[in-house]
């Protein structure tokens, strides 16, 4: 027997999820806040996303998504075109390559990767940025973002576990 519209639709929809909530995670990130400074530390957020989603859910965002996702925050954010995309392509590889390992750990380990992951990121984007406006970029600002990275990192977690839970689980 064939599935109805509705149970197709439904299984689509559930299966677009992570990429619907990571290009949420993208608006978020450039909304202005009117806070000064703010647009220089934003958190990383489509990281978190991209670091979760590889981890836990990589049948669900595929690399192709991931590279839309960094063009479509490089462009809205104004950062070259390209480098966010590169950038979490990478991540999104690195945490494939690892994922083994990271599957089935406390949150501390998958949480402490995630320190490692968006460390080498952050890196990445500085010296990307720096090398783009052939200057060194201000290295406080770039600690600030990565350390408000790896704080929202334990609440994003959490909310697309409990996600996964009520909507992915069939």
């Amino acid at each position: 027997m064939k599935p109805s519209l509705w149970y197709r639709m439904d299984v689509i929809a559930r299966r677009l999820t992570p990429f619907g909530l990571t290009l949420t995670l993208v608006l978020a990130s450039i909304l202005p806040l009117h806070i000064p400074g703010y647009a220089r530390v934003v958190p990383a957020l489509p990281l978190i996303a991209v670091y979760f989603w590889a981890v836990y859910r990589p049948n669900l965002l595929p690399a192709y998504a991931v590279f839309l996702i960094g063009l479509l925050h490089d462009s809205l954010s104004g950062t070259p075109i390209g480098m966010n995309a590169v950038i979490l392509l990478v991540v999104y590889g690195a945490v494939i390559s690892q994922r083994r390992f990271l599957v089935g750990k406390p949150f501390v380990i998958v949480w402490m990767g995630f320190v490692l992951v968006a460390g080498g990121a952050e890196l990445a984007g500085w010296s990307m940025i720096s090398i783009f406006n052939v200057t060194i970029s201000e290295p406080r600002a770039a600690l600030v973002q990565y350390l408000l990275t790896l704080g929202f990192f334990p609440f994003l977690s959490w909310f697309f576990l409990r996600w996964i839970r009520i909507f992915l689980e069939m």
